[in-house]
């Protein structure tokens, strides 16, 4: 196995944003990072592009006694997704589905209260998604996200990861319009093997970098075109 492939989430933003050039400064392109990781990885593509920064909420679901393995996920809207081989492998039951969702419910709830201010989510119909995250391992919250804004009728769903299992970036890209993974590492094991600093992304750098993004966008509007 090789070492980390980025410095920390921002590295791997800047990185990202190179694959993604084709969507600079276009007015029917938004990006939307998953919390909270997904974030300083989005501001980077973001900035870089001069498209607007959001977020779209979702949450894994853990498994009853292997809270690290996804049972499945919920996102914004009511979408919910669940992995079918992990239920029937580990016996999950409906009710102990149901008992998780309602608890990652609430937290996915406060997070969009905390992090949007007030601000209604974005208005994607029609529009180019650039969806971000820090990397993808089974992909099942991706999963989730992708269904959530297939409601809404974007133009073009992009998921874009500085980091993903090779299965997951193929498996993704049957149900994302594209999949861009900068690095596809054999053997993968886990997202923050990849990246020297992995420390884990705040609520208050999540609000910080969604004020940071719509105040340099306001500020690049403002300033004049060149004669």
């Amino acid at each position: 196995m090789r070492g980390p492939e980025f410095l920390d989430r921002y590295e791997g933003g800047r990185e990202l944003a190179g694959l993604l050039r084709q969507y600079t400064h276009r007015p029917d392109t938004v990006v939307l990072a998953l919390p909270r990781g997904g974030v300083p990885v989005a501001y980077e593509v973001a900035k870089a592009l001069g498209v607007p920064l959001d977020v779209f909420l979702v949450r894994k679901l853990g498994a009853p006694s292997h809270e690290e393995l996804a049972m499945g996920a919920i996102a914004s809207g009511g979408m919910r997704i669940i992995n079918r081989e992990v239920v029937e492998e580990l016996g999950i039951s409906r009710g102990e589905i149901d008992a998780t969702a309602e608890r990652e419910g609430v937290e996915l709830q406060r997070r969009e209260v905390k992090y949007r201010d007030g601000r209604p989510p974005p208005d994607v119909r029609g529009r180019n998604v650039i969806l971000v995250d820090d990397g993808l391992a089974t992909g099942t919250t991706m999963r989730a996200a992708v269904a959530a804004l297939r409601q809404q009728e974007p133009a073009r769903i992009v998921v874009a990861v500085p980091v993903g299992a090779v299965e997951s970036c193929e498996d993704l890209a049957e149900e994302a319009d594209e999949v861009l993974c900068v690095r596809r590492p054999r053997p993968f094991y886990a997202v923050g093997l990849w990246y020297r600093d992995f420390a884990q992304t705040s609520d208050e750098e999540v609000r910080e970098l969604l004020t940071l993004a719509s105040l340099e966008r306001q500020a690049g509007a403002e300033q004049p075109s060149a004669p």
